[in-house]
């Protein structure tokens, strides 16, 4: 039935688009050729039918969960930088897009996030759980391979978290840090001369050995972030922040997260769906991935990133100007 209401509206709204593009392309101009009415008439078609698809797709959708993936480092737009020194990481823009996206399809009742990374930036990582929590309906963490760091900030915004038994999952912390070439610049006769206003504005810069007061300000930025992941985790997992801060930021296989509590059940992404369908009421469900439309262009770019990650992208990048400037990860 739904396939016939897919099908009628699709050739309903394709017939409405030619007849009004025979009209005003080919019968209403008087001065246009017949050739180009007739092309202009089957361009008209062809563009009623992608809206009549669309339309149809909405109306008698064939999905009930979305499935968003969250895979590699995570970054502000993916590891697209001057440098490709990490290809094929996650963006978390288009994961968030994504997340909205299905937020807005009236279809989507459930979420499944699959996550097979070892973290990556603070604020693109946070951006993803946020997008999560907000996200009206169940929603479930499925860790695959890894899911690590910020990857499991993101999952301890979910409803509940799944793994395998031998997945990697964990490392709750915080890493600061800073290429620090102070010595070889010495070697090579290069000087560093501060201009600064303020104390601690040049506090971490490669080209110099940090004060005493600057380790522990630096420090401090760290024990910040560290303090605010152990609170979110343990209020999204319902934990105590102690048992948190006792994993010392190690990982665990996925037996021994879920004996811990950092993962509420084991199984495979099948199971995860029976869970889901039991948590919409439902006998089974359906599953749409949602994934960032990629152009041309943007293809390309991907491509000519790995070949120059492949040549030695990853060695140059040591001498990118962001290199001097302290860093923080989950």
């Amino acid at each position: 039935m739904d396939r016939l209401g897919r099908f009628t509206i699709v050739v309903s709204v394709a017939a409405l688009a030619g007849v009004v593009g025979w009209f005003l392309f080919y019968i209403l101009p008087e001065d246009v050729t017949s050739l180009l009415g007739i092309l202009l008439v089957v361009a008209t078609v062809l563009g009623g039918t992608v809206i009549g698809g669309r339309i149809a797709s909405s109306r008698y959708s064939d999905y009930d969960v979305a499935e968003i993936a969250v895979e590699g480092p995570i970054s502000r737009d993916g590891g697209s930088g001057r440098l490709p020194t990490r290809p094929g990481g996650a963006s978390s823009d288009d994961v968030v897009e994504q997340i909205q996206t299905a937020a807005d399809d009236g279809a989507v009742d459930g979420l499944l996030v699959r996550l097979n990374t070892p973290g990556g930036a603070v604020l693109p990582s946070d951006d993803i759980r946020r997008a999560v929590a907000e996200f009206d309906g169940p929603t479930i963490a499925y860790a695959t391979d890894t899911c690590a760091s910020g990857g499991y900030w993101i999952a301890s915004g979910c409803d509940e978290i799944w793994a395998h038994d031998v997945s990697i999952v964990g490392s709750i912390g915080v890493i600061g840090s800073s290429v620090n070439v102070h010595e070889l610049a010495d070697r090579l006769g290069v000087s560093y001369e501060r201009f600064a206003a303020g104390k601690y504005k040049d506090a971490g810069t490669a080209l110099k050995e940090p004060s005493a007061d600057e380790r522990e300000y630096l420090q401090g930025l760290v024990d910040d972030y560290y303090d605010d992941f152990v609170e979110r985790v343990a209020e999204g997992r319902e934990m105590d922040p102690d048992a948190i801060r006792d994993t010392e930021a190690r990982v665990y296989l996925g037996s021994r997260a879920h004996e811990l509590g950092l993962v509420d059940e084991l199984g495979t992404r099948d199971d995860v769906l029976d869970r889901l369908a039991a948590r919409l009421d439902v006998e089974s469900v359906s599953v749409r991935e949602f994934t960032p439309s990629e152009n041309l262009v943007s293809r390309l770019r991907g491509g000519a990133e790995r070949v120059a990650f492949a040549l030695g992208a990853g060695v140059a990048s040591a001498f990118d100007a962001d290199a001097s400037e302290f860093r923080f990860r989950l």
